[in-house]
């Protein structure tokens, strides 16, 4: 059975990551990319279906775990009745071929230490020839192969490996795997210790430049290493999230997989970094982003792959159980060809964000954002998926026309600060049309509340979005209104569902637990109506939610106190950091 999964703790090297458990064991590592085949799977599945442990021998008195201050490098430390140890886990930045370090420390006396190590490359599905040699072993299958350097005794056992030594006081015992394709030379090793050091220097160097100061610093510090991250540094791409399959409800079906950059998630996510003050990453970031929407906009994917690619089939693994029985698990992600027309209205407040805030001026930039303009005119009246990108029918989802609004309110907002030719009045009509169109079939006056989309009586906590970019003033009753709603149908245990999962609105089994980036949307909404206060206290009851080391996963389950659903969750960080910034400023419209 898996650990909890706020039982687990990310170590990466912002091209893929791994999760580490607090026993010790690594339940789950793609390499050499995050949405590469995965050589631990017990994640979601079994011991059986790859992890590499390592845990002292005996009864463990007391365990604790800390990152080093502003990096990833994970520390555990071991209490057992002979001695102590600590384990550092880490991934160097990349510069060659990805590492995994496992350093053992001896703190006190002699602690007895065993290691397994179970590789099965693909998601757990095929077992590796093993060869080894007097300090190397070496695990091939296909296009992998893994080469583990230590001085440790390694021998087989089961199909496994494993090894029993013991660390004594003031000693280091380092391990280190490494990947590289099987048709090439295994590459030469690298030195831990010198590893160590660069690693701690890079990150604190990068997490040094943080701009916020205020007193959540330690929390929108970690959240922010946990964007970057959870970013594709050859690209500048940044996925939803380093895993796939893990359950919005435990047993259930919504199991996705979120190791793909949405376009959604990547706006929200420049905002964050921007307002942190990594203006580079978010120069990456519409890089890749004008690359991999060119072209018609029409065929625009909602979410796209590390590199910009477009075909993302979804695969069931029949083989892996889930986790705690959730199944099917998935790899790709069917909704890459749905239709979610607010993604228009995020990219154009994105990109008018990046200006704003003194990224330089960027042609092609304006040029896609004029075609993006072009189709949001012709095509804001078709219904969508939505932003929850249901399974069940299209419709007109209230949240995807104010987006669609949005879009043309920040398109006329560029060409009007900054100069750019557009066909202004044509614009400003479509923008017009929109935001009546908004208030008159999305907006149910006898209930006195937006709705979830056109004609129905449900309410929707992206409905939030309304104040927050500006689509009516927070003050309006309709506002008012909609909050109120919504905090009386959608709040569970101080937290906010999505929306009631129903058959008939997103073709699943109902249940998931709450979201938590909704909830840290709503603290923005209190913030403009002046109700500090109360945004203070929810964005507090959120913050209690990270796990021992600063991580959150896409939602909770208040009746099981768990985490569920995909871990770590960017959106979730990004609502941390954008909240923390947004308690210190004065009441007004959010940048998106």
């Amino acid at each position: 059975m898996s650990s909890r999964i706020e039982d687990y703790a990310l170590i990466g090297d912002c091209h893929s990551a791994a999760l580490v458990a607090r026993n010790g064991s690594i339940d789950w590592l793609c390499f050499p990319r995050f949405d590469s085949g995965a050589c631990f799977a017990a994640l979601l599945g079994t011991p059986e279906h790859g992890r590499w442990h390592l845990e002292p021998v005996g009864e463990i008195l007391k365990t604790s775990r800390r990152y080093r201050p502003g990096t990833l490098i994970l520390e555990t430390d071991y209490e057992t009745a002979t001695g102590s140890v600590t384990v550092i886990d880490f991934m160097p930045p990349r510069s060659g071929h990805p590492h995994v370090v496992r350093m053992m420390l001896g703190r006190r006396g002699t602690v007895a230490m065993r290691m397994q190590l179970v590789v099965r490359f693909d998601y757990g599905s095929i077992i590796p020839w093993v060869s080894r040699t007097q300090h190397d072993w070496r695990a091939i299958a296909g296009p992998d192969a893994l080469v583990l350097r230590t001085r440790v005794t390694l021998r087989g056992e089961a199909l496994t490996t494993v090894a029993d030594f013991s660390v004594i006081e003031g000693e280091a015992v380092p391990m280190v795997m490494t990947w590289h394709a099987s048709h090439d030379s295994a590459p030469p090793p690298i030195d831990p210790a010198t590893a160590l050091a660069g690693a701690e220097a890079w990150w604190t160097d990068w997490s040094g430049r943080c701009t916020y100061a205020g007193p959540w610093r330690e929390s929108v510090v970690r959240s922010l290493i946990t964007l970057k991250a959870l970013t594709y540094a050859p690209t500048g791409g940044i996925v939803a999230a380093a895993t796939t399959s893990l359950p919005e409800q435990i047993g259930g079906v919504r199991n996705w997989d979120y190791r793909i950059c949405w376009l959604r998630d990547a706006t929200f996510s420049l905002y964050a970094l921007m307002r942190g003050g990594y203006v580079e990453e978010a120069r990456a970031w519409r890089r890749w982003l004008v690359r991999a929407i060119a072209g018609t906009p029409s065929q625009a994917n909602i979410m796209y792959g590390l590199a910009g690619e477009r075909r993302l089939t979804e695969l069931e693994l029949g083989w892996l159980p889930g986790y705690e029985g959730s199944r099917p698990v998935r790899i790709g992600n069917a909704a890459h060809t749905q239709f979610q027309l607010d993604v228009f209205g995020e990219v154009a407040a994105a990109l008018h964000l990046a200006r704003s805030s003194g990224l330089e001026a960027d042609a092609d930039a304006w040029n896609v954002e004029r075609e993006l303009a072009r189709f949001v005119e012709a095509a804001w009246k078709d219904p969508d998926e939505g932003i929850w990108e249901v399974r069940g029918p299209r419709r007109h989802f209230t949240h995807s026309k104010v987006m669609a609004w949005l879009a043309m309110d920040r398109f006329i907002a560029s060409a009007e600060q900054f100069g750019l030719e557009a066909p202004l009045e044509r614009w400003r009509r479509i923008r017009a049309e929109i935001h009546e169109d908004v208030c008159r079939n999305g907006y149910d006056a006898e209930r006195g509340t937006f709705v979830q989309y056109y004609g129905s009586k449900a309410v929707d906590a992206s409905l939030v979005m309304i104040p927050l970019v500006g689509f009516l003033p927070p003050g309006d009753p309709r506002v008012l209104g909609t909050l109120a709603t919504i905090e009386r149908e959608l709040m569970v245990d101080g937290l906010l569902m999505r929306y009631r999962t129903t058959p008939e609105v997103d073709g699943l089994p109902p249940g998931e637990g709450v979201f938590i980036a909704c909830t840290l949307w709503y603290a923005h909404a209190l913030t403009q109506l002046d109700r500090y206060d109360e945004a203070r206290v929810l964005f507090e009851r959120v913050l209690a939610l990270c796990n021992d080391v600063g991580l959150l996963s896409e939602e909770y389950e208040p009746v099981l106190g768990r985490l569920t659903g995909n871990f770590p969750q960017a959106l979730s960080h990004v609502g941390i950091v954008n909240t923390a910034f947004r308690l210190q400023a004065p009441p007004g419209p959010a940048p998106l």
